[in-house]
């Protein structure tokens, strides 16, 4: 074999991506230094043997040392360098390997998720004197619900129980166990020394009890199929393409199928129908291409597609438009997840407000049991319910893992807090619609010849919002315009009685009243709401409801200490003698505005005063 002919081979191996998991020093880093200067030694004994050129390719380079490999890995891990996932790339004489390395830390369960998102196979590693952790579940539950069929459970460190049968087979006896409900095609059991290479090239003398395949073989020997491209054709767009009048191309990555010049295709979000008139691929015109292809498609006439919308051959049924649906999400973020609270979900090219109405249930990872809850905590998984608030197109995570799966990002900050897997649309999704009314928001603004708005007073209890609302709604009256005002503690009493004082109940509070008040300004009023509304989320998530200059956040700027001094209903004397839990700004926090469209100091001007400000602010609006 001439060096040519043995470079041309490795072109041609099959490849296959690799998630390397499990609990914090369960052995990882020994092991990817164990793949990474092993596999070097074989490919260079390899390349020696093709008896060409070998020095200009590589056996000139000093040979990797082991010591000090593992010792860089590890290194990697003490100094946080692994935040994101770290990949590694390696090679045997069958196959290439792309493995993501993801630390067992618990706070660092996300970049495990991401890991496994991309993955073929998982190594889960088990240190074998310590056995099955409440990671290795909460990993191997995570690798199951991200759909990888693959599992290779390397039970490590074997020669710290002097490769003890036994031992051995009571780990694989549980991890059987607890996964006998999961969905993996294979799953191999390996007792390993990552440290002294047993069983991980070869088969060690000292495991003759053994009589599987190495940890190489086993990978080698894995097949990996993608059903996506058996399944209709499916592209969503990241690009369109205008770099001349007469081109319009749309641009984006096959996520399942093939397509054709001539393919009868529409998109997920219209009922239009065209055919394929070009398919451009990096090197020129196609005729046919194929999933996990770049591509641009030209159509034989035009059709509204953006960013973000999905192009479908018309006998594509799984994907369908909708704004709710169900999913499993893995939480993130070291604050807690709160039903109603306005997040940001983000689907390949897309990015679109919504909320998790509805907890169905969190796991134990423990158990695997389904437990009722109201909140996430970091690394909890759940079954939830989520509204977007426009449609789009989706699918279920079973049929197409990209666009099956999403991302939630904190609006305030664009950290990723959260990531999920679809189940199915809600069936409501597509069955209520809005119903357009003869009598609308502007028949109704005219009759009552003024601009409906909101105005949202924020602020501590015993600020003075409630004073300077009811000051205000009379000096509205006079001039003969038309308001209500809702109030925080009247609220409470009907619409929102069934509500307490958690974080949980707070932001239900709120969207309850956000909608209420977006009613109320669709009959044409100016409604004023005075309620505490301590998160910066909900008070967002309220004015997104309304259009440009109909909501206006005020800022009732007075100090704790100032309303705690006043006290009108002794309520902070309850809360610092412990008889009243999750008061604001005592044992429950406050988030000022930042930005609000008016701030009023309580100090420096009366109640009086402070309304004749905000009619002025009104009047310059153009409200009054």
């Amino acid at each position: 074999m001439d060096l040519k002919k043995f470079f041309q081979d490795q072109n041609k191996k099959n490849q296959i991506k690799i998630l390397t998991c499990g609990s914090v020093d369960d052995g990882k880093s020994t092991l990817l230094g164990r793949l990474l200067y092993d596999s070097q030694n074989v490919f260079l004994d390899q390349m020696n043997q093709a008896k060409a050129e070998s020095e200009k390719y590589g056996t000139q380079g000093k040979e990797l040392d082991l010591a000090l490999l593992i010792d860089g890995l590890q290194a990697e891990r003490e100094q946080g360098i692994t935040i994101d996932v770290a990949y590694r790339f390696f090679e045997t004489p069958k196959c290439k390997f792309i493995i993501a390395d993801t630390p067992g830390h618990e706070q660092y369960t996300r970049n495990m998720a991401t890991g496994a998102s991309n993955s073929d196979a998982a190594i889960i590693l088990i240190d074998a004197q310590k056995g099955v952790l409440e990671q290795t579940k909460r990993h191997s539950f995570i690798v199951n619900l991200l759909g990888i069929k693959h599992v290779v459970v390397a039970i490590n460190k074997m020669d710290l129980v002097k490769y003890d049968q036994n031992n051995f087979e009571k780990i694989v006896n549980e991890y059987k166990n607890f996964t006998k409900n999961f969905n993996f095609f294979s799953t191999n059991y390996i007792p390993l020394s990552a440290l002294k290479g047993a069983n991980v090239f070869s088969i060690s003398e000292n495991t003759k009890w053994y009589t599987g395949l190495s940890l190489i073989e086993t990978l080698e020997n894995i097949h990996i199929q993608d059903e996506n491209v058996k399944n209709a054709f499916s592209m969503p767009v990241q690009w369109v393409n205008r770099s001349s009048s007469e081109f319009r191309g749309y641009s984006g990555t096959i996520t399942s199928g093939k397509i054709s010049k001539g393919d009868l295709i529409t998109t997920a979000l219209s009922n239009y129908q065209t055919s394929i008139k070009n398919i451009y691929g990096p090197k020129g015109e196609l005729n046919v291409a194929f999933t996990n292809q770049s591509v641009t498609l030209t159509l034989k006439d035009e059709l509204d597609i953006s960013r973000g919308d999905t192009i479908l051959t018309k006998d594509n049924k799984a994907i369908i438009k909708a704004d709710k649906f169900a999913a499993h999400i893995v939480w993130m973020e070291q604050e807690s997840m709160l039903p109603e609270r306005n997040y940001i979900f983000r689907f390949n090219n897309t990015y679109i407000n919504g909320q998790i109405t509805d907890l169905v249930h969190s796991i134990n990872v423990n158990s695997y049991e389904e437990i009722a809850t109201k909140r996430l905590n970091l690394n909890d998984i759940a079954y939830c319910k989520i509204a977007l608030n426009k449609m789009h197109s989706i699918t279920s995570y079973k049929n197409n893992h990209q666009l099956g799966s999403f991302v939630i990002i904190d609006p305030y900050n664009n950290k990723t807090i959260g990531a999920g897997m679809i189940d199915h649309a809600l069936r409501r999704s597509s069955n209520i619609s809005w119903h357009e009314m003869s009598i609308n928001k502007e028949t109704r603004s005219k009759q009552n010849a003024q601009q409906p708005c909101v105005i949202w007073f924020t602020g501590l209890s015993g600020s003075g919002k409630s004073t300077i609302a009811n000051i205000l709604e009379q000096k509205l009256y006079t001039i003969n315009k038309r308001t209500y005002l809702l109030d925080g503690d009247n609220v409470r009493h009907g619409l929102n009685k069934d509500l307490g004082f958690t974080d949980t109940d707070r932001v239900e509070n709120i969207r309850r009243v956000a909608e209420v008040s977006k009613l109320m300004a669709d009959a044409g009023l100016i409604t004023l709401v005075s309620f505490i509304s301590p998160f910066r989320s909900e008070r967002q998530m309220a004015k997104e409801l309304f259009q440009l200059g109909e909501f206006f956040e005020v800022f009732v700027s007075t100090s704790l200490e100032e309303c705690e001094k006043r006290d009108p209903k002794g309520l902070y004397k309850k809360a610092r003698a412990g008889e009243l839990k999750n008061f604001t700004g005592i044992d429950s926090t406050y988030e000022s505005p930042e930005n609000p469209d008016l701030t009023l100091d309580t100090k420096k001007s009366s109640a009086e005063q402070l309304a004749d400000q905000i009619i002025n602010f009104l009047k310059d609006k153009k409200i009054v």
